[in-house]
């Protein structure tokens, strides 16, 4: 199991490390490595430059390392942290909250009113700390959803996607049997990582789980939530898909891409599939498009997903929060919104995104990342936990005992993963 050592070594060098960050006029602000992230920073800080000469911003990615939360962990731990970071995992934001080294962002006039307005009540609800503060900014998302092929699925007789377990299930028969060669099979409904690795639940059993659950919690009030007919349900319906071998239990990622390969007619991703297979397709006819994630047959009402949410923070070490506000608060508005996206095609958390007058141009022209927006209404992000990367790490134990090996039932294996939990919250 993953080790909670963040919080200790937060704690340790807490008590031994109590320089101050040297005074500067000006903000320093990171961002991801990513290439449009870059490109669309490097343009808003320079006309913000511009037209605040005596409130300057400094720009850099996030220095280079094994992985950017190790860099803003030593980052933390150093007490060289930026004023403004832009690219933190929701997910970290609690256990950095509980370590005292993020500024309480309610606290700063005028950022309640405005995070309400861009993002709405239920986003605000989901970003609220365990104390009933906020420390972080809601900036951008990356939908989970079923990418499909179009042109393998009519080859079922049918132009609608399986979007039920049973429909998916029958999917995936019919396309055995057609990819059937002597006990070798070559195509599948679809594949995902069968990696054991924490954060590959992303992309199977969580948007599922949410899908199924009407948005539902893994952990809630300190204590495991999911042991419940949803997450029993998700592991049956995935467990069935690899017992029935309409997946394939072989690190398909490991060579091609086996969607643009056409071996798989569907796979649940995020919406920079777009840009990738329209890059890659082997093909200039290859026809895809996207759809909610699958959710049991007797499902009514919208169907939730994960968000893949990336936010904004500000280090204690900041010495002019409100300016850090004010800046980030030009980022993130109606303008600032509209220039992310079309510079970098992701998608910004920001309520009613596919009806805005302001974006729809912008939609016209790409209409499978309006298929993002019109799902970016019923998203979640991870629930405030500080120690939610060992619950996502005691699912995969069981994910990989029940769904990959069939070593254990559903029931089971849920059933030992909410104890398992409930002992690491403290709840024997």
């Amino acid at each position: 199991m993953v080790k909670n050592y963040w919080i200790i070594i937060l704690f340790l060098f807490s008590l031994s490390c109590d320089h101050q960050a040297p005074d500067r006029k000006d903000l320093l602000f990171w961002s991801s490595n990513n290439r449009t992230e870059i490109d669309f920073v490097s343009s808003f800080t320079e006309k913000w430059n511009g037209q605040y000469p005596d409130r300057p911003v400094r720009f850099q990615p996030v220095p280079e390392g094994q992985s950017s939360e190790e860099v803003i962990l030593a980052a933390v731990v150093g007490k060289t942290t930026p004023d403004i970071y832009a690219n933190m995992w929701q997910g970290s934001v609690e256990m950095y909250a509980k370590a005292g080294v993020l500024i309480p962002l309610d606290t700063l006039e005028g950022f309640t009113e405005f995070i309400l307005q861009r993002c709405g009540q239920e986003t605000v609800e989901e970003i609220t700390s365990a104390d009933g503060h906020i420390y972080q900014v809601p900036w951008k998302i990356n939908p989970i959803m079923t990418i499909y092929n179009k042109s393998l699925l009519a080859k079922l007789d049918t132009t609608k996607p399986p979007s039920t377990y049973s429909e998916y299930l029958k999917a995936g028969e019919l396309v055995k049997e057609d990819s059937d060669h002597d006990g070798y099979i070559d195509q599948w409904i679809g594949y995902t990582e069968v990696k054991v690795i924490w954060y590959q639940r992303f992309f199977n059993f969580y948007p599922l789980y949410l899908a199924a659950s009407h948005g539902g919690s893994l952990v809630k009030d300190n204590k495991a939530a999911f042991n419940n007919e949803h997450a029993v349900n998700v592991f049956r319906f995935l467990q069935d898909l690899y017992n029935n071998n309409y997946f394939s239990r072989e690190q398909l990622s490991a060579g091609q891409d086996r969607f643009i390969t056409e071996n798989i007619m569907t796979k649940w991703t995020g919406p920079w599939e777009i840009s990738y297979v329209e890059k890659y397709k082997k093909r200039t006819d290859f026809d895809f498009d996207f759809y909610p994630m699958q959710v049991p047959d007797n499902h009514t009402g919208p169907i939730y997903t994960y968000a893949d949410p990336k936010n904004i923070v500000i280090f204690n070490t900041c010495q002019n929060p409100q300016g850090a506000w004010d800046f980030i608060k030009t980022l993130i508005d109606r303008e600032g919104d509209k220039a992310f996206l079309e510079i970098t095609g992701q998608l910004p958390r920001r309520q009613n995104l596919e009806s805005d007058s302001l974006f729809i141009p912008f939609f016209v022209q790409n209409p499978k990342v309006l298929t993002f927006a019109q799902q970016a209404n019923y998203v979640k992000g991870i629930d405030n936990c500080e120690v939610i990367v060992e619950v996502f790490d005691i699912i995969s134990q069981e994910y990989e005992a029940c769904v990959i090996y069939n070593k254990k039932t559903p029931e089971k294996a849920i059933q030992d993963a909410a104890r398992a939990v409930n002992v690491l919250l403290g709840n024997q």
